[in-house]
């Protein structure tokens, strides 16, 4: 199956700066295995919007459905278009946006590619896997599920899944030893702190579903916000049950800053979504990514 890579990521990427200049490219971290974690920027810096992919090695069709976006994007501004009688450029004058199309790269490596790619860490993950396949693989090259890493009632997702049995390094669910334990996570939060993002999603695979409260410090508008990402986009509203609540990015985004943060669970199946469905998921999202730019 044609899986999109980091070969792959970094080609699109690399196309996309040298056609259109406006693009900054950037990296806001490495990764566990040194891996750079990209980031591109576009229009104000003021106060944009971020959209953050590929938490999870095998949630690796996330990457491709950002940055086809942002490639439509630029197709918007370099040709002046409008969508809606909105010019784009002066939208995105006001209103940037910063992608990080793969907060994950060393897990969706090792998921697309194997425990080879995961260096000092690779029998570390065979042992894991029991030499075998890695296709399913969620987690960092230490094992450690990054949504499970974020500094959002923590501890207490921590106890649960230690009662789920989940108390090692595994390919999925497990929290590390303390929140923001892993590189990915440390630099995912020291963007957030230098920059006054006004909201972000974070895109997931399957189910199509969008998750956007955690706690009393989500705002009100929130609602009014997933109300129109859920009718845009024809996903359903929803709310987080059991091991899925707690230590994400999104409840820690709403915690810490008390704006609107959203996960939005890209496409329907079974993981890792193949290449063939990013067609159709991109065309039922793009008003809806749009809407995210522009709010």
């Amino acid at each position: 199956m044609v899986s999109f890579d980091m070969l792959m990521r970094e080609n699109f990427i690399r196309n996309l700066c040298n056609k259109y200049k406006f693009i900054e490219y950037g990296t806001i971290g490495k990764s566990l295995c040194g891996r750079d974690i990209s980031c591109l920027k576009m229009g104000s810096q003021k106060e944009p919007v971020l959209f953050a992919a590929a938490f999870h090695g095998m949630e690796w069709l996330t990457s491709l459905l950002v940055l086809t976006f942002v490639e439509n994007l630029c197709n918007f501004i370099y040709n002046n278009k409008f969508i809606k009688q909105l010019d784009v450029k002066s939208v995105l004058n006001k209103n940037g946006l910063i992608v990080v199309p793969c907060v994950n790269p060393d897990g969706v490596e090792i998921s697309i590619n194997g425990a080879k790619t995961a260096g000092e860490y690779a029998d570390l993950i065979k042992k894991i896997m029991n030499y075998g396949s890695t296709n399913s693989w969620q987690a960092n090259a230490r094992g450690v599920d990054l949504n499970h890493n974020f500094n959002a009632n923590w501890s207490a997702l921590h106890q649960l899944e230690g009662e789920s049995g989940i108390t090692s390094p595994a390919p999925t669910r497990y929290g590390g030893l303390n929140p923001e334990s892993e590189p990915e996570t440390k630099a995912l939060v020291n963007l957030c702190k230098n920059i006054n993002f006004r909201h972000a999603i974070a895109f997931h695979s399957q189910g199509e579903e969008i998750y956007w409260n955690f706690g009393k410090k989500t705002p009100e508008k929130s609602k009014k916000m997933v109300e129109s990402m859920a009718k845009l986009s024809g996903y359903k509203i929803s709310s987080p049950e059991g091991l899925a609540v707690g230590g994400g990015f999104k409840d820690w985004f709403i915690q810490k800053f008390g704006r609107p943060g959203f996960t939005v669970e890209i496409g329907k199946g079974k993981n890792p979504l193949p290449m063939s469905d990013i067609k159709n998921i991109y065309k039922k999202l793009e008003n809806m990514l749009f809407y995210c730019c522009f709010i």
